[in-house]
């Protein structure tokens, strides 16, 4: 049985030049088909931005491991947070993040539609997506690496099997 990936609209600022000015910047709207349709892809969901481990450690790694991803025939990563475009920009400017594209998931709508909303109100942080990383190949989820213990108000960070190192190992 096929699991495609869940058709949503991502509300994106892309940098327009035109606009001149300090901040040339644009809503563009992305659908998810526009993402996955006839492409190869690896996904990362993190719980937030600017938050320790998805700092420090699993963003960081697909992004120094960027080329041997794309060797493994990976057209694009992709890094999905709840959270707005503003929030994901800065985010990956602060990282210097240059090769993972970002991707706002600011209403959850496709964290939501995925089954790995959890509530984090134990942390102050809201509802954001559980932490797992997944390969889609033209829409269709191929493998899903979905942390342990997926629960609200977890009271740990489980961070075991969505690295990039795992992902590599699989698509080897």
């Amino acid at each position: 049985m096929k699991i495609i990936v869940p058709e949503i609209t991502f509300k994106t600022r892309v940098r327009d030049e035109s606009l001149g000015g300090d901040n040339p910047f644009r809503w563009q709207d992305v659908s998810s088909s526009d993402i996955f349709t006839g492409k190869n892809i690896i996904v990362l969901a993190l719980p937030g931005a600017f938050t320790p481990t998805c700092s420090s450690t699993h963003l960081p790694g697909f992004e120094s491991k960027y080329s041997e991803l794309k060797a493994k025939g990976i057209d694009d990563v992709y890094c999905l947070s709840v959270n707005d475009a503003f929030t994901m920009f800065q985010w990956s400017k602060n990282l210097g993040i240059e090769k993972v594209k970002m991707l706002p998931d600011g209403n959850a709508d496709f964290t939501r539609l995925m089954g790995m909303l959890v509530k984090k109100e134990n942390l102050g942080f809201g509802q954001r997506t559980w932490r797992y990383s997944m390969h889609v190949i033209d829409g269709e989820i191929k493998k899903l690496f979905a942390e342990p213990g997926l629960m609200d108000n977890c009271p740990d960070d489980p961070f075991t099997c969505s690295d990039v190192d795992t992902m590599l190992n699989y698509l080897s």
